[in-house]
């Protein structure tokens, strides 16, 4: 069996050059893969610096060689399906190859009535974040598409010339609910979980892993309900937002990396700390966890 992937989320807050500076220490602790969020701003962050997700992607891959990027998550509440569709396609361009789509379904609060419109019910939402994922999927596959639905529509949007990756760049599907679990079976190339999507990180560590593991299950009974095999499918956990301190020690890290294996998931990503506030945390001893995980480059003093 192949380890576990390790990945680092990067928040979109660092002003450029220290930014490309933090993107490639990442990729030198040996990380699979790295990723940002989508939000307009993020909890306590808010009135801090905050940047778009997908520009600094672009200058994330300009910037690195080797781990994928991408989104954790787009979320419809601020993107079409098209014009990100063009975005997924360019950054793929961009960084060679390496581009992941990560799509949610937009949760609740000031990033869905930022753009004047009124906060969907779940229900709309569940239906809105379907409709992006089947266009997304439409545009980023053939040149011309012609869509109309509910919530999104497009007449003849050009994709030339399509991604580098075929037959269109990855995406990574959060979702926990029974017909979001549906469509990462149906679309995603990997599935992703932060645990209880309405309050993450607020369980005990005991109940946040069975919480996970109840997931699972039902990702498996969704392959079945839509004919795939959940072999092929990806499974990616934000320790992050599952548990506290993820990277207290190297050895913490190392287990809860195993853990997470052991369970089932291919995939696990832990947020660089941020000097104060929300996920804050010691660079050094972050460094020092990841690399003993991924045998990256060891921390140097001082970074």
């Amino acid at each position: 069996m192949s380890r576990t992937r390790v990945g680092v989320v990067v928040l979109p807050e660092h002003r450029w050059p220290e930014a490309g500076r933090i993107w490639r220490r990442v990729e030198e602790l040996g990380v699979d893969h790295a990723w940002t969020f989508d939000h307009l701003s993020w909890r306590s962050v808010g009135d801090r610096p905050w940047f778009d997700p997908m520009t600094t992607l672009a200058a994330a891959a300009t910037t690195t060689t080797r781990m994928a990027l991408g989104t954790l998550v787009t979320s419809p509440n601020l993107r079409h399906p098209v014009t990100t569709a063009t975005q997924a396609m360019t950054i793929d361009h961009v960084s060679g190859g390496r581009f992941v789509l990560g799509i949610g379904a937009g949760a609740a609060g000031a990033d869905s009535t930022a753009l004047g419109r009124p906060e969907l019910s779940p229900t709309d939402r569940a239906a809105r974040f379907e409709e992006f994922v089947v266009l997304a999927d439409r545009a980023l596959r053939q040149p011309t598409t012609t869509f109309r639905g509910r919530f999104y529509a497009a007449v003849q949007a050009r994709m030339v010339p399509g991604c580098v990756q075929r037959p269109r760049v990855p995406f990574a599907i959060a979702a926990s609910g029974p017909r979001g679990m549906r469509l990462a079976a149906a679309y995603a190339d990997t599935w992703v979980t932060i645990g209880d999507a309405r309050a993450p990180g607020s369980q005990p560590e005991v109940a946040a892993f069975d919480t996970v593991r109840r997931q699972l299950d039902r990702l498996v009974e969704a392959c079945a309900e839509t004919g795939r095999d959940a072999a092929d499918l990806g499974r990616l956990v934000n320790l992050s937002r599952l548990v506290p301190d993820p990277y207290a020690s190297a050895e913490r890290f190392a287990d809860l990396v195993g853990r997470c294996a052991e369970l089932g998931f291919t995939d696990v990503v832990v947020t660089y700390p941020r000097r104060e506030g929300v996920v804050a945390g010691e660079r050094t001893g972050f460094e020092q966890a990841v690399s003993h995980v991924t045998g990256g480059m060891p921390t140097a003093g001082g970074r």
